[in-house]
Order: structure tokens, then sequence, then C-alpha cells
């Protein structure tokens, strides 16, 4: 954070996206954060246009595609957009020294890797699901997974039509959970699709269900299944502002490590707990 100025000065990318658009609302409406930048790709037409235009707000800030001017006037860039992306925009806050929050999901493993590197250089908190219900519920499955031991487990989400990966990183994280809490390897014992005829289910698998339509926010339950009975752990987002909200916290505890020159990638957990 600027020493003249309290509050935590944040870019956001993909400002013309529902989450782009979401983070533009929350954080012109906080008392502690400040939009100094709104970016999008080349050739987006909402460039040059005010980034509160679609608020009735008047914010100051225009829409650019000019990552190096954004990160240089943000103590905080968040990103809820897509791998390339947000791994151009990691490189150019490495270089700068800008923190990040990072919600962008779909990563390849190579990826994943690229971007853990960024961690020894800023402050980083790289969650799937910033939502504070959902940081909840993985450590319930998780001790619900300890517990059941023997219990088939199955994972079910559905979202908007629009989503372009699958499963989403949520189920994934949840999954992690699971395993975590069996004391597996997810990567060995996921099963993600089911055609035709498939014999039995192997025990001490964990399976996962992908839906998609309409305007869905994000649903997921996972479902452990025993012998004559089914428990059910389940999350709906009715509102991208919990995930927003989320991400306000993640940016306020990012910005404080970035002025205690903490590098790292950090959790949700890390915030929440």
């Amino acid at each position: 954070m600027a020493a003249d100025n309290p509050r935590v000065r944040v870019a956001i990318a993909g400002a013309s996206g529902r989450m782009g658009q979401t983070l533009i609302d929350m954080v012109t409406a906080s008392p502690t954060m400040l939009l100094t930048a709104a970016l999008e790709q080349k050739g987006n037409p909402s460039i040059g246009r005010e980034a509160g235009a679609f608020l009735g707000k008047t914010t100051g800030v225009t829409v650019s595609d000019d990552i190096e001017k954004a990160v240089r006037a943000s103590d905080v860039f968040i990103d809820f957009t897509r791998p390339a992306g947000t791994l151009a925009h990691a490189k150019v806050c490495g270089e700068v020294g800008c923190a990040m929050v990072i919600g962008t999901t779909g990563f390849k493993d190579e990826e994943k890797r690229a971007l853990s590197a960024f961690g020894k250089k800023i402050p980083i908190v790289w969650a799937s699901n910033m939502s504070v219900g959902v940081t909840v519920l993985k450590q319930l499955i998780e001790t619900a997974a300890q517990k059941l031991r023997g219990y088939d487990i199955e994972i079910v989400e559905m979202h908007h039509k629009h989503k372009v990966d699958a499963p989403s990183g949520t189920s994934l994280l949840l999954g992690e959970a699971a395993a975590k809490g069996v004391g597996v390897a997810l990567k060995e014992k996921a099963v993600f699709t089911r055609e035709g005829i498939i014999g039995e289910r192997p025990a001490g698998t964990i399976g996962f269900a992908t839906l998609r339509g309409g305007d869905v926010v994000g649903d997921h339950t996972v479902m452990f299944c025993g012998e004559g009975e089914r428990i059910e752990l389940s999350h709906r987002a009715s509102s991208r502002k919990n995930f927003g909200a989320g991400a306000l916290l993640a940016a306020a505890f990012v910005a404080q490590r970035r002025a205690e020159n903490k590098p790292g990638i950090y959790s949700m957990e890390d915030v929440l707990f």
C-alpha cells in the first residue's frame, strides 16, 4: 500500500466479464479498497470505456489492455480469467512486485508449476474457490472422509453454460480434500467418465459428475454412500458476491504480506484461519 493512501490499490483482470464486474462493484463500494486499474485483453470492445459504466458509476478508471501500467499503479492484482492470461499477468506482477489474488481454474500441471514459481517473488493467494463457505466445506469433507472409511465418494457439480473447464476447480479442490482424508492420491483414484458396460464400481475410487446449463453460479455436493445411508455435504452459490467477498479478504491479506516482504503461495485457509 502507498504510504499516503491507507486503502489497498486494486487492479482487476477480466473487467468486462461476470466476475470482473462483480469485483469492480465490490471494490468501488469498499472503504478499504481503491480501484486503480481494470484490464481486458486486446481487442475487447470495453477497452477505453469507464470501468464503472455498467454500474452507472464514474470510477475515474478506464478499461485498458496495458498490463504493466495497471500493475505499477496497484498493490494487488485480482485475476479470475484464463490460465494463459493469468500466467502472463503473474510474470509482470513478479517483475514489478505486485501481489496477486488468483481465482482462475483449469491450469495444467506445467502451468501450475510455472505459477508456483512466481510465489518466490511475490505473495499470491491462489484458490480454486474464494468462498468462505467452500473453504469451511473443504475441512468438513476431509474430516468426513477420515471418519467414514469404506464409504463410496461421489462429487456432483453444476455451473452455467459458459464455463469452459470441467470438472470445476472447486470440485477438484473438494476431491483433493476427500482424498486427503482417506489417505490416497486423487490422481490415482479419480473417475471422471462412465459410459457403457463399466462393471461394478471399484472400491476406493472418487467419482465426479459434471453438469452445465443456464446461469447456475455454482453448485457442489459431495456424497458419502454407505450401506443403508448416504451423507451429503453441499454448497450452493446464489451470487458471485460470495467469491468477491473472499477475494477482497485475500487482497487485504496479500497487501499486508507485500508490505512485510513475505512472498509465497497462500491459500484461503491462510487468509481465514
